[in-house]
This record gives structure tokens, sequence and C-alpha cells, in this order.
């Protein structure tokens, strides 16, 4: 199939079956979310994978009882950076400048100038500029996880600094941004899976300055 077949498959699966996703496809969606762009290459964010259900079941009031949080597989907790810092900048440019074999001096200038743009902002700026970062790798895992056929629920619903707290965020410099819940849909359950996907229409969605 193709990805926007795949994509057409997918929904925001309500009610999920409680089955275990191979191994093989659940690493194909942390590849998938793995690689993706993300601004000067930095990867602002850690990504949480969680299975333990004793866990999942704390996350769950958290979560205003959504179900899918104890009903999946796995939850992916995206998190980004708090904030940007020299040091954190300069580590990640350094490593990436050593996997390719370059000279660690070649990124002092691109580094150099990059901190004083985003030494500028304020933490709220360097927070909400990495969460978008996660949000495309987000997205990443979402189509990964589609083109498997594994469902996948996004879910901005629940209390951020309660997470934060229970999974120890804040000592890792990471603040929660978004959970995505992977399993596999209850057919005979879940109110959704038989609806019409709905979008705008092309006209509505894309403005063509031709």
């Amino acid at each position: 199939m193709s990805l926007v077949e795949n994509l057409n498959w997918r929904y925001a699966t309500k009610k999920m079956n409680g089955k275990t996703i191979p191994a093989d496809k659940l690493q194909y969606i942390l590849d998938a979310a793995k690689l993706a762009p993300s601004s000067s290459g930095l990867q602002p964010y850690s990504i949480l994978v969680i299975s333990n259900k004793e866990l999942m079941e704390k996350i769950k009031p958290i979560a205003f009882n959504q179900g899918q949080i104890t009903e999946a597989s796995h939850l992916l907790v995206f998190a980004a950076w708090d904030h940007y810092t020299e040091e954190n900048i300069t580590s990640v440019m350094e490593t990436t400048a050593k996997e390719r074999g370059l000279p660690v001096d070649t990124i002092k200038d691109y580094k150099t100038r990059l901190w004083g743009m985003y030494s500028q902002k304020t933490e709220d700026w360097h927070f909400n500029h990495a969460a978008k970062q996660a949000y495309i790798s987000f997205a990443m895992a979402i189509a990964a996880a589609a083109e498997q056929k594994v469902d996948a629920t996004p879910m901005e619903g629940f209390d951020n600094a309660a997470l934060d707290e229970l999974l120890g965020l804040q000592e890792k410099g990471l603040k929660s941004s978004v959970i995505l819940a992977l399993g596999y849909r209850d057919e005979d359950k879940d109110w959704l899976v038989n609806m019409k996907k709905v979008r705008k229409a092309d006209e509505l969605l894309f403005i063509n300055l031709n």
C-alpha cells in the first residue's frame, strides 16, 4: 500500500484490545521516529518507550482515565528539552562531525551563530521550539505505525506537569509534549472503527499561489 493508502487506513483508535506489538514492528516505528528531520539536526527531545503495565496504570489518571493508556501495547512519550544550552548544542554537533569523519572545528562557526540566536530567546521559546521538533518525529512514528498496520492514538489530553513528575523528566531537562498510544484496535468495541474519515476539501485546505 502507498503512504496515502496507509494514512487513509489509520484513525485515532478509541478502543484497543491489549495485544502486544511484535518487536520488529515496534523497532520499525522507533527507527522512523529516530530518522525524522529536526532543526539543525539537534533532535532536541527524547522518546520514552513504555510497556510496563504498572506504570501505564499510574499514567492513566494523569491522562484523564483514557482507556488507550492501559489497553495499548506501548506508549511513546515525546519529551522535549526544556531549554537549549550551548553545551547540549555543542555535544550534538560534535557527535555529528565525528560520525561524518570531519574535524570538530568545522562546526565551530555554525554553532556560534546558532547559539548566538538561541541565547537571546526565552526558555518558553526554547521549549516550544524543541516541542515542534518532537512533533515532527511524532508524525513520522504515526506514519510508520500505519505502514506496519499498528494502530496509533495521538494524545494531548493529560496533565503535563504530573506526567513529568511521575517520569522524572525535570531531572533529565525534559518536559512532556505528547503521547502516542500504540496497539491494535478492538473492532467490536471501538465506535469509531467503521466511521468515514473526514478531512477538509482540497479547496478549503490548500491555497495555491500560482
